[in-house]
């Protein structure tokens, strides 16, 4: 029987985002120590420098994200998958040889002005899907860049204790130019009509104009910043936190399981919430969602276990797991077809500053009045997000009201 060329595509993009996803990650566990090999540093330069290596990646994605969205949008998806790739490829390869902690930060700058693969793969699909099951095929595909987050770090840990450093970014490198290649021969985009592009062209200044115009697609945009940030709050923090619940030597062990029980949540629920989203209104997906991780954040601040600690974040993985989904099939549904891409990639700048604000604004309020009232504030992040949501669709609402009674007059 012979597979349909959307099947084959999103076959193809599951395995190569489980690849990138788990790759990237694969560095994340040892970047501080890698950093003291590179001279007799301080502690508080090692940790200062670790978050400059760590954050400065998302800073440039931030910048570049819409700029390759466009791009995909007049050339097509695949380049940019290919060009992608291949840089975080080339750019992993190389930290291997760093010799200073500012080669390794200059790389890690090129690094986010080429990372756009897992979120071009997203809009590729989702331009081939059809709208009525857009939100499942997306969650489906969101759960291969999780299961890859969730391994990445452990298999990277494992690869740094027994080979070293220099060989695991070797290695890294060539599996993300293997998945690069995969897409290169397995993935078959199907180009959009010559009619259709000649419809219409939009400058820079009117997608952005449509964005700020269409309120519930602005409201799509800061929930996805709201909450990168609200994950990432909590994530410089675990550990402390969980040395504060067990006292036990193993710490970090248990900090990792704690952090990865939201992603083993989030893996079961994703494409269950992108299928409900198709049938009921990705919003109301959406809102629920919002409401619910708000609530679950709020007695994380009493736990008196880490068990406890670990099975309030496995419910509030299975929560976020429809964020993504969730939002990218409402920019399938509500933007023009011709400028998806470069809309996607305003919504992936935003999910990328939450990544650098994030653990900013986590450890400024735990500096001041506790890890415990990080959540808390989490908490009001995601309230804040579900009522701008709620906002933008009330005006989107009244704006077809007040379009129809219009026309419906003459």
């Amino acid at each position: 029987m012979e597979i349909s060329p959307s099947k084959r595509n999103l076959s193809i993009l599951w395995v190569a985002n489980f690849l990138v996803a788990s790759s990237t990650t694969m560095i994340m566990p040892f970047l501080s120590l890698y950093i003291e090999t590179m001279g007799n540093f301080s502690e508080e330069y090692v940790q200062k420098w670790a978050g400059f290596v760590f954050s400065v990646t998302f800073i440039t994605a931030f910048l570049f994200s819409p700029f390759w969205g466009r791009i995909g949008d007049k050339y097509g998806y695949k380049p940019i998958l290919l060009i992608t790739g291949t840089g975080i490829a080339v750019s992993i390869f190389f930290m291997g040889f760093m010799h200073s902690v500012h080669q390794l930060f200059l790389l890690r700058l090129f690094m986010g002005a080429v990372t756009g693969f897992i979120p071009t793969s997203l809009a590729l699909i989702a331009a081939q899907t059809p709208k009525k099951i857009v939100g499942e095929v997306l969650g489906t595909l969101q759960t291969g860049n999780v299961t890859g987050s969730l391994f990445g770090p452990l298999i990277g840990g494992m690869m740094a204790d027994h080979f070293g450093f220099q060989y695991t970014f070797v290695y890294t490198s060539v599996v993300i130019f293997i998945a690069t290649l995969v897409v290169l021969f397995g993935v078959k985009e199907k180009k959009r009509p010559e009619k259709a592009k000649r419809e219409k062209t939009y400058t820079g200044k009117e997608v952005l104009s449509f964005i700020f115009h269409k309120k519930v697609l602005l409201s799509m945009m800061l929930i996805t910043f709201s909450v990168q940030m609200a994950n990432f709050t909590i994530q410089p923090l675990l550990a402390l936190y969980v040395n504060k619940l067990t006292h036990a030597e193993n710490v970090a062990f248990l900090a990792g399981m704690a952090f990865s029980a939201s992603g083993f949540g989030n893996l079961l629920a994703t494409r269950q919430w992108g299928r409900l989203g198709d049938h009921i209104g990705h919003e109301k997906v959406i809102q629920f969602l919002l409401v619910a991780g708000a609530i679950l954040f709020l007695p994380m601040a009493f736990v008196h276990s880490l068990w406890q600690l670990v099975i309030l974040r496995f419910f509030y993985g299975m929560c976020m797991g429809g964020i993504i989904p969730c939002t990218t099939a409402y920019v399938r549904l509500a933007a023009p077809l011709e400028v998806q891409g470069e809309i996607q990639g305003y919504q992936v700048s935003f999910r990328f500053l939450g990544n650098v604000i994030g653990p900013v604004t986590g450890g400024v309020i735990s500096g001041y009045i506790g890890i415990s009232s990080v959540f808390f504030i989490t908490s009001g992040i995601l309230a804040a997000a579900f009522l701008l949501l709620l906002w933008g669709s009330k005006r989107e609402k009244r704006e077809r009201e007040r379009k129809k009674l219009l026309f419906g007059s003459f």
